[in-house]
């Protein structure tokens, strides 16, 4: 049909095996532990696994059969270097004409909705990411993350499920990782099994290949939002409250310097777009990530992006490099999209000398781990100080910390805002302003709670009426459980 590009037949790829299940552990000795277990609450249902009716599943079986065969072909008939330039009409177009011919010498007779599913899966292996396709394309599915080949979990409504969707072996799933990381100009083998990269997107993206990964390739994809999450969604779906909120736009909007503290998934990145929000358009903002995903709402943005080294080891640009950098670039605010190296001695700096309203990330579980972090790094990154001069350093930069955290139903809440106000003796002093109060848990195990100021006025009250925020006291007011 398109002559232009077929090219020579060649060996089709082999298939992997799967693997076999893991047996299950043993169960304790009832008769011994009757009188506990009456204290224990029954044990928690196995991880989510796809259960379609035996119908559907022989169906899907089959399907993925077909497709192993027409794959095979495309790779036979496709110039794969020629396809680059083809327009999508015209390779979708010669792929169902291939498809089509391997059907009809096979005998293999398909209804309108699988060859059209089929085609598409086809299509995704050329110009896609094969089967990861189906599930980028989900606004459902927040998470995707793959323990080899053959089993891809996925993160929705906060809660971790298995789906159905599996790559065809070991192969497979490498050539679509090499895809994605030599799109961004970075690569990944067993000298270098790891990568750090981001998807079209903006999609963070991060794989291991063996030998590290033990049993198959581990994939991460934290999808990137197509819509932009601000204060009034985030209010809307319980992250804070609107009391929280009125202060949050003071303090950003008063320049204080804030830290976004949290673990992994609590929703840092999220929190810090939308205090992005009440930074005033005319300011110059520069930002500084490993990998480029924050979605600020300015006009006057310069985003900068860290570089690991080549295969000679050279040309890295490092996060601390882009931060000095910045500073010689006039800006009134730096933002580090998360902070976790040497490159928070020169964070502090700019905190301490002129960039007010300057935001970062950090890992913690709380305001006052947060501390605890930055001296660690801070001593990491080979600065000879005595602690006080550390924590001075700190208790001067530093303004306020909000503590987003992941809760054990897979809500993302702002569960504390506390402020720096100084140091007392080599202590540094902090008072937690705002905090989310847990009450209980539900029978379906939704955390019930309520967001509550703590009775302590902020600080920087006298600051945010001068700047024209005059917050009322009422909003530092603790909150009655209902």
């Amino acid at each position: 049909m398109f002559s232009r590009y077929k090219k020579s037949p060649s060996r089709p790829e082999t298939t992997g095996t799967t693997p076999q299940p893991s047996k299950a552990a043993p169960e304790p000795a009832a008769a011994e532990q009757a009188q506990v277990t009456m204290l224990r609450k029954p044990p928690q249902a196995a991880a989510a696994q796809p259960a379609p009716m035996d119908k559907e599943r022989k169906r899907k079986e089959r399907l993925a059969e077909i497709k192993l065969d027409l794959h095979r072909a495309l790779l036979d008939n496709l110039n794969l270097s020629a396809i680059e330039t083809a327009s999508e009409k015209d390779l979708r177009a010669e792929i169902s004409a291939i498809a089509g011919e391997v059907l009809e010498e096979k005998s293999i007779v398909l209804n309108r909705e699988d060859r059209s599913q089929l085609n598409q899966e086809l299509y995704d292996e050329v110009r896609g990411l094969g089967p990861l396709e189906t599930l980028l394309n989900d606004d459902s599915v927040n998470d995707i993350l793959v323990n080899g080949p053959h089993q891809i979990f996925v993160e929705r409504n906060g809660r971790l499920e298995l789906s159905d969707v599996t790559f065809k072996d070991e192969k497979h799933l490498l050539r679509i990782i090499d895809k994605i990381v030599s799109a961004v100009g970075r690569r990944v083998d067993e000298m270098n099994p790891y990568v750090d990269a981001r998807l079209a997107d903006g999609s963070r993206f991060n794989a291991m290949v063996p030998p590290i990964a033990v049993d198959g390739s581990l994939v991460s994809i934290r999808k990137f939002k197509k819509d932009k999450l601000g204060i009034d969604d985030l209010i809307k779906f319980g992250a804070f409250s609107e009391e929280m909120a009125a202060y949050l736009q003071a303090a950003v909007a008063c320049r204080l310097n804030v830290i976004v503290s949290g673990g992994t998934g609590s929703g840092k990145t999220t929190t810090l777009n939308a205090l992005s929000s009440f930074i005033d358009h005319a300011e110059r903002i520069l930002t500084i990530e490993d990998t480029a995903e924050l979605q600020l709402q300015q006009v006057h943005v310069g985003r900068m992006e860290s570089r690991p080294p080549n295969v000679e080891g050279k040309g890295e640009v490092s996060a601390r490099d882009c931060v000095k950098n910045a500073l010689r670039m006039r800006p009134d605010r730096i933002i580090v999209g998360e902070t976790r190296g040497e490159e928070v001695i020169d964070m502090l700096q700019a905190m301490n000398t002129g960039h007010d309203g300057s935001m970062t990330t950090i890992h913690a579980n709380n305001a006052r781990d947060a501390i605890s972090r930055l001296e660690n790094m801070i001593a990491m990154a080979g600065i000879e100080m005595p602690i006080k001069a550390v924590r001075s350093q700190i208790a001067s930069a530093v303004n306020l910390i909000v503590q987003a955290s992941r809760l054990q139903d897979g809500s993302r809440r702002m569960t504390s805002i506390t402020e720096i106000t100084g140091m007392e003796g080599d202590v540094i002093s902090m008072q937690e302003i705002f905090r989310f109060q847990r009450m209980g848990l539900t029978p379906d195990n939704k955390i019930i709670g309520h967001f509550t100021g703590t009775g302590v006025r902020s600080n920087y009250s006298e600051r945010f009426r001068l700047w024209g925020y005059d917050l009322p006291p009422s909003i530092y007011e603790p909150i009655a459980a209902e």
